[in-house]
């Protein structure tokens, strides 16, 4: 039997491996291809550029790790059932749940995998993806500006700068055409760049100042700092569960400051503590009705057919309910609910 076992296991792993790559290099081009215009605009680096993409592979391995799983099961099962060597096993006394012990392995196996990285490695690399991005998109590192020239720094902003060191600047002159009912000429003869939370500021030293709107105004200044860009509403500043560590998650699903954040907490821990557990039921599930239609029925052609839709109707019950939990309770009841299909799942797999 520990042949057998390591025969089955063998080749789940390596269909397995070689689906996953494939499947994650896809969804990762996918991902570089949405991607392009940070490469574009703001004059990225192509190293960094793919540094910041290649931090969105957990996330996408987070997900399509079931759906891999299930592909593995169904393809080397209906291989074996198609080869007869199934029906060679049941005939020397083997059970459908001791042909079924590889994937159960593979689905355990991976459900704890997937636990530990939906749990840690997923928020971590989703911190840094979206530090990495704002600081690439409004920070530091995509500042570049040439001595004796004109910069546009973004849609009606444009700086002149006679030298620059580091983020020290001398001679500047800054154009802010961002309002147009509102025009501002700046000149300073020292600058300095600087990062905040609002995004890229210029802190301007010993200048004069020109504002023309439906009244001219004009004056000088010791110390002036203007922002460079306006932070993406959607990007830093907004409430992104992904990101926010499990522990810290757990503890702002009772303190969440409106019913739409609740939500979507209830929602992301629904993702990383049962979205693990559909490694397991979806390969219990792909076995239970391989082997059953074979072993019982003897006429499996219909089976895997039968076993993709099952998949996709208790993928699909399963992403509705998750996302429209609206409490403490109810997640609870989906975690007993996914526990008693696992358990319904196993009775009919090892029942005579």
């Amino acid at each position: 039997m520990k042949i057998l076992n390591r025969y089955f296991l063998r080749q789940l792993i390596a269909i397995f491996i070689m689906l996953m790559v494939i499947l994650t290099g896809l969804a990762w081009m996918m991902q570089i291809m949405s991607m392009m215009k940070f490469l574009l605009k703001y004059g990225i680096d192509l190293g960094s550029f793919l540094g910041l993409t290649a931090l969105m592979i957990p996330f996408i391995a987070s997900i399509i790790v079931p759906f891999v799983c299930f592909i593995a099961v169904i393809f080397i099962y209906n291989k074996l059932i198609a080869d007869n060597e199934v029906t060679v096993m049941a005939a020397s006394g083997l059970s459908p749940y001791q042909i079924a012990r590889p994937a159960i392995i593979l689905g355990t196996v991976l459900m704890l995998l997937n636990l530990v990285l939906n749990i840690w490695i997923v928020p971590r690399s989703q911190a840094l993806f979206y530090d990495t991005q704002w600081n690439l998109q409004y920070g530091m590192a995509h500042m570049k500006l040439q001595e004796s020239a004109f910069t546009e720094i973004s849609d009606g902003l444009v700086v002149y700068v006679d030298k620059v060191s580091g983020h020290d600047l001398s001679q500047v002159m800054l154009s802010d055409m961002r309002d147009e009912n509102s025009p501002s000429t700046i000149f300073a003869e020292r600058g300095k760049l600087v990062s905040t939370v609002r995004g890229l500021s210029l802190v301007m030293t010993n200048g004069a100042l020109q504002s023309m709107g439906n009244h001219t105004v004009t004056g000088t200044f010791e110390t002036f700092d203007m922002d460079l860009n306006v932070v993406d509403k959607d990007g830093n500043s907004s409430f992104r569960v992904r990101r926010i560590p499990t522990s810290s998650l757990l503890q702002v699903a009772f303190d969440a400051e409106t019913k739409k954040q609740h939500k979507m907490i209830l929602t992301e821990l629904c993702n990383r503590f049962f979205s693990p557990i559909m490694n397991l039921i979806l390969a219990l599930l792909c076995v239970t009705i391989l082997l059953r239609s074979s072993l019982l029925r003897r006429r499996a052609s219909f089976a895997p057919m039968v076993a993709v839709a099952s998949m996709a109707t208790v993928m699909a019950i399963y992403m509705s309910v998750s996302n429209i939990i609206g409490s403490m309770t109810e997640f609870l009841l989906l975690g007993f609910g996914l526990i008693l299909l696992l358990i319904i799942l196993f009775m009919v797999l090892s029942k005579k």
